[in-house]
């Protein structure tokens, strides 16, 4: 008997399109894919993949079902093999002892489905507190109405508070029959190292995290008081449940406006993807705050394969969706950027412009965008210079060559001043200077087209070139 988790992990991880496609010639049909069978002759394609759902189906035939039901059928193989072949299609390990102790396999499924429990009443719980309690009502729900969510995006995200207490959350748990050994693995409660038992969200106003199929699986809170001593967000370890590099915030509620519109916005946090969605923009998700992972990216391509990676207006929000960027366009996605004036992330924007200009916005910037990107690589937004004077030098190098420069040489030259540890704080001409010679060092040799990124335009999808690209130069530090 295969671990469970090992037979998740092989189905998530396992591209249904690109395990079909070395088998049949699929075309895109909307957010499906369509070929000939497989399984019996025909003149007339009746075969249909869903990549956002994991499925194939054949209205010929009858032929259907997941993955590793198409690999057991098209190769004559047994369950086990079908997975076994998956996993070292996609280089994934092979449990070394396939036949696991039943009742280890029963204790595991058992505490995964307590933690669901677990995680559905505290959802409700932070929830009853933000709308019902006086201190929840007064603190949390008047946070999240200054900042523009609505009573009805409040409820449709299922945001809560949670008491600024020690233990009213466990106290409250444990009265509910929950075991301690429970609060603890969820992350919910913690202890200090004299066993002092405390609520991990106390006094931070909470956003749950759902899976695709709705499921409460984590929450992140948020910190509503200045303490340098504690971290503004806290979030949920890894579980059973929730595997962060695997999840997206966001995609249980945008995913079938993703499929129907086959493109996505990519931004950074929760209230990004709340703001847009108040906004009328629901085919959004977010990375929750964290870089972009393979495992995040696999889940987008099951839904669509063009991305807007909208970007923060600040240097770290910066350098981290270009990282991102490099990522996507590594994995064959087509990707476009959309940047946004003076230095506003897209939840200020949307509250600052309103619904119809925000998403105007988002459908007519192109003209804005080229600027824009040239704004990346200059003055205050990266280089942190206080009087925000742009690096022209920097600024016309850049307009010149911009085509022929990579993602990496934009990572790589804003990583020169951050990783400078000089005594004295770099001037701008120093700064101008370091940059400079980054760029010229990272350009390719000959004019040999590299890889770049196009602007999003409201005519159409850009593709990307993918052709000769040079390698990532390394600057010493």
């Amino acid at each position: 008997m295969i671990p469970q988790a090992k037979i998740d992990e092989i189905i998530y991880a396992a591209n249904i399109e690109q395990v079909i496609g070395d088998y049949v010639r699929l075309k895109r049909r909307g957010s499906n894919l369509t070929g000939l069978c497989p399984f019996h002759t025909e003149k007339s394609p009746s075969f249909s993949v869903s990549p956002a759902k994991g499925i194939f189906k054949c209205f010929g035939c009858g032929k259907a079902g997941n993955v590793v039901n198409f690999i057991m059928e098209h190769d004559s193989l047994g369950y086990v093999p079908a997975l076994k072949f998956l996993a070292e299609k996609f280089n994934l390990e092979w449990p070394q002892q396939e036949y696991v102790n039943v009742d280890e396999e029963k204790k595991q499924r058992d505490e995964k489905e307590s933690l669901q429990i677990l995680n559905n009443w505290a959802n409700d719980y932070f929830q009853d507190i933000l709308l019902n309690n006086e201190i929840g009502q007064a603190i949390g729900l008047s946070y999240f109405e200054n900042r523009g969510f609505r009573n009805d995006t409040i409820k449709k995200f299922n945001l809560g508070y949670s008491l600024d207490s020690w233990s009213a959350f466990f106290d409250k748990a444990i009265a509910n029959q929950f075991s301690e050994d429970l609060l603890f693995s969820s992350g919910l409660v913690k202890h200090k190292e004299d066993g002092k038992k405390f609520d991990a969200y106390r006094g931070r106003v909470i956003f749950p995290i759902h899976n695709l199929n709705g499921k409460v699986i984590a929450f992140a809170g948020r910190y509503l008081k200045k303490e340098p001593n504690s971290p503004k967000y806290v979030n949920s370890p890894e579980t059973l449940l929730y595997h962060k590099s695997n999840e997206l915030y966001g995609l249980y509620y945008g995913k079938n406006e993703i499929r129907k519109q086959d493109a996505v916005y990519l931004v950074e946090g929760y209230t990004d993807v709340i703001s847009m969605h108040q906004s009328g923009v629901e085919n959004v998700v977010a990375s929750s705050g964290t870089s972009l992972t393979e495992g995040q990216i696999r889940l987008i391509k099951r839904f669509t394969e063009n991305v807007t990676v909208l970007f923060d207006g600040d240097a770290a929000g910066i350098k981290a969706s270009i990282r991102g960027i490099d990522m996507l366009l590594e994995q064959g996605l087509n990707v476009r950027v959309l940047t946004f004036p003076d230095g506003d992330d897209p939840d200020s924007y949307s509250q600052k412009v309103g619904s119809d200009a925000f998403k105007n916005y988002l459908e007519t910037h192109d003209a804005r965008v080229r600027n824009e990107a040239v704004n990346i690589i200059n003055g205050r937004a990266v280089f942190g210079g206080d009087d925000g004077t742009p690096n022209q030098k920097l600024i016309d190098f850049y307009a010149a060559n911009r085509r022929r420069i990579d993602v990496g040489a934009v990572t790589a030259a804003i990583d020169v001043i951050g990783s400078y540890e000089g005594d004295d704080p770099l001037s701008m001409e120093q700064q101008q200077e370091l940059i400079g010679q980054s760029f010229e060092k990272l350009l390719p040799q000959g004019g040999r087209r590299t890889r770049r990124v196009r602007s999003a335009s409201s005519s159409g999808r850009h593709r990307v070139s993918t052709k000769r690209r040079h390698p990532r130069a390394t600057i010493r530090r």
